[in-house]
């Protein structure tokens, strides 16, 4: 019989090299695969003119070339509007309904796991019905709540609608009531914690993969964001926006226009980075015991 492995006087599966080194070249092969696309983005970038209407389309570069991006920078300069304020819009609007987002939905999803209220049933119910709504269908709803608002062109038709998402509230009070031991809670409040503090500093800790998870994908959402029914005033306008308009000149701005997919996929990239490194060290010591 095979002897099993033993760790600290625990017994580990054991496992040969073989199969070690055949998982290691799985994923090896999946990762790259994945990565693919994104290799293919940036290739794009550093092509000229010339290459990038070959066929069939090369994965490689025969001259590598900078000019698609100084392009795109001549073309920002030009911009009547400065280039600096799409990105202070960006940034902005990314940031605060981020923060937002994360704090009202948290909050709420706190309130709906673990305080007992009356109608806390049929209120989740309302909100998972409500995923079956995309926003095209509450679009002419959500524009006359912000006319009656006086807040179209403004930084609030944008900022408030994310600060409720459906979604990353649903995620949070899932992950609640999985995640968070109500007898930690309760210990909490018998020691005269208040509700909030029991929440900041007890429930947040315990859930931060989804709150990891949600900054990701409300961030992307706001960065990635166009053009929008509510804003007007060029002066309100999203980086995206600005970039898509000057790229949009026909075949003499392709190089400018794969230099800008690079420059605008850079920042979702670095958050998801940041963050799902700290997702994967939450998760991997989540399951451990003293």
């Amino acid at each position: 019989m095979k002897k099993l492995r033993t760790r600290k006087h625990a017994v580990v599966l054991n496992r040969s090299v073989g199969g070690d080194i055949g998982i290691n070249v799985f994923l090896i092969i999946m990762g790259a695969f994945m990565f693919l696309p994104m290799l293919y983005v940036i290739l794009q970038s550093l092509k000229p003119l010339d290459e990038l209407w070959m066929f069939p389309p090369r994965f490689y570069v025969i001259k590598p070339t900078l000019k698609n991006f100084s392009d795109l920078f001549s073309l920002m300069s030009d911009s009547w509007v400065p280039f600096s304020r799409y990105i202070f819009n960006t940034v902005f609007i990314s940031v605060v309904g981020t923060f937002g987002n994360l704090l009202l939905s948290s909050m709420a999803a706190y309130a709906l796991a673990k305080i007992e209220f009356p109608g806390r049933g049929w209120m989740f119910q309302l909100i998972q019905k409500s995923l079956m709504f995309t926003s095209t269908v509450t679009g002419i709803a959500n524009f006359i709540t912000m006319s009656l608002l006086h807040w179209v062109d403004t930084y609030f038709a944008i900022i408030i609608p994310a600060f409720c998402t459906t979604l990353g509230l649903y995620l949070m009070k899932q992950f609640m009531e999985s995640s968070v031991s109500t007898e930690v809670l309760e210990s909490a409040r018998l020691d005269g914690s208040s509700e909030f503090r029991t929440f900041w500093t007890i429930a947040m800790p315990m859930v931060k993969p989804a709150w990891l998870t949600l900054i990701i994908y409300s961030f992307q959402g706001l960065w990635n964001s166009g053009s929008s029914i509510y804003i007007h005033s060029e002066q309100l306008k999203s980086l995206n926006y600005a970039i898509s308009q000057i790229v949009a000149g026909g075949i003499a701005r392709a190089g400018a226009s794969a230099a800008s997919t690079v420059v605008m996929m850079i920042v979702p990239i670095a958050v998801f980075v940041i963050s799902q490194s700290n997702i994967i060290e939450t998760m991997a010591s989540s399951g451990m015991k003293d």
